[in-house]
């Protein structure tokens, strides 16, 4: 039963949003963020216990409030906003009835490899119109977080996760591995407060970059 009501309050959620979306008149770029996991998918597991699904809530909650600090803040939307399970077909329908300009999901990494560290930014392998803009960003964002906080990086890649591979079709769409849990020093700054800010302050910048050099 829970189930049910959870289904048809996001099925009202969607329709209401499509409403209040088609009355409208702004021309504003509307970002969707994709807060990784939530309720009990927890996600990966960090070696002292921290979940994948509360670190990319904190850093995308400083995303938000970062962005409500800006002289014209940009339209960002997540589509969770608290502890929830979403379905990852409910997250692109989300962003998809939303019509979103620029799709981010955020991740974090797990290895069972203890040494495996640094950020992977993915694109999905599916050919579509936005190919060239997806992994354009998915490099922009790469470079931003080497520059801005040193991170080690892993590269761009390609891949078939749902999320990227149902959106790529409507908006560029990235998906963001924040480090790695299972590796100690990764897991120590991604663990911080203020390094959680940071790598919010990383997002928002190279979305906001990418939404200037496209406009």
């Amino acid at each position: 039963m829970k189930n049910v009501l959870k289904n048809v309050s996001f099925v009202i959620l969607l329709l209401k949003m499509c409403f209040i979306f088609g009355q409208e008149m702004t021309a504003q770029k509307r970002i969707v963020i994709d807060v990784g996991h939530g309720g009990k998918d927890s996600g990966a597991i960090g070696i002292n216990g921290i979940q994948e699904k509360d670190v990319v809530m904190s850093i995308a909650n400083e995303v938000l409030r970062l962005n409500k600090e800006l002289d014209k803040p940009l339209d960002i939307y997540l589509t969770r906003y608290k502890d929830t399970s979403i379905s990852l077909s409910e997250r692109t329908e989300l962003a998809k009835a939303l019509k979103a300009d620029l799709f981010v999901s955020l991740h974090c990494n797990h290895s069972d490899n203890p040494t495996a560290r640094g950020i992977e930014i993915y694109v999905s392998n599916d050919e579509s119109n936005h190919s060239d803009n997806s992994t354009w960003f998915a490099f922009q964002m790469q470079a931003g977080f080497n520059k801005k906080l040193g991170f080690e990086s892993r590269g761009v890649k390609f891949a078939n996760f749902k999320v990227i591979r149902e959106t790529c079709n409507f908006f560029p769409a990235i998906l963001v591995e924040l480090g790695f849990l299972s590796n100690k020093d990764d897991l120590k700054y991604i663990s911080k407060p203020l390094n959680k800010q940071s790598i919010g302050s990383a997002v928002l910048i190279e979305v906001n970059n990418y939404l200037i050099d496209e406009l």
